[in-house]
């Protein structure tokens, strides 16, 4: 069942995965599940950049670079992070958005349709047994000088996938009861 799936989706991040390789046909369906999200107006703004290899180093390289650059007492833990954490990913799919050119509708919206579009990605990842996390780091407004951005595209943030052996922590949910209000 849907729900069960739903359930059992879980942030699992770059020092858990085990090192085993993506197959390009796996990469596939992800984007393939992706591109059946909801879009008003079918404007299909996502757009996807996906990074296996040696541009995984290059995007570690170019992260750690940016962030000694641009921040004013930086931690060496936290630069040898975003030196290190794309390479331990099986593959990163960069999340992107295309602005409709004509902004027939506002931003929030193919934002939205974008974040669908990674969710739809997450839960088939879950289903394949890949573990998933989006990562949203500052540095994201700098990936136009790392990637050929369109006019009008930006990156949202970056997926991260690997294979995993340890059982993803489970997340307590609070009561749906608490947050809901029937009219």
């Amino acid at each position: 069942m849907i729900e069960a799936l739903i359930k059992k989706r879980r942030s699992v991040y770059p020092n858990q995965y085990n090192g085993q390789p993506i197959a390009r046909e796996t990469l596939e369906r992800l984007l393939e599940a992706a591109n059946h999200a909801p879009t008003h107006k079918r404007t299909e703004p996502w757009r996807f950049k996906v990074l296996q290899g040696d541009s995984l180093i290059r995007l570690g390289e170019f992260l750690q670079k940016k962030y000694l650059e641009t921040t004013a007492s930086p931690k060496q833990i936290q630069a040898r992070k975003f030196l290190e954490n794309p390479s331990k990913a099986g593959a990163i799919i960069a999340i992107c958005m295309q602005r409709d050119p004509e902004e027939r509708l506002p931003e929030w919206e193919e934002v939205a349709a974008t974040a669908m579009a990674v969710q739809n990605m997450w839960l088939c990842a879950t289903e394949l047994g890949l573990g998933a996390y989006w990562s949203s780091p500052g540095l994201i407004r700098y990936m136009g000088e790392f990637f050929d951005l369109a006019g009008g595209e930006r990156c949202l943030g970056f997926f991260y996938l690997g294979y995993f052996d340890a059982p993803a922590d489970v997340v307590p949910r609070g009561e749906v009861a608490l947050k809901t209000e029937w009219l």
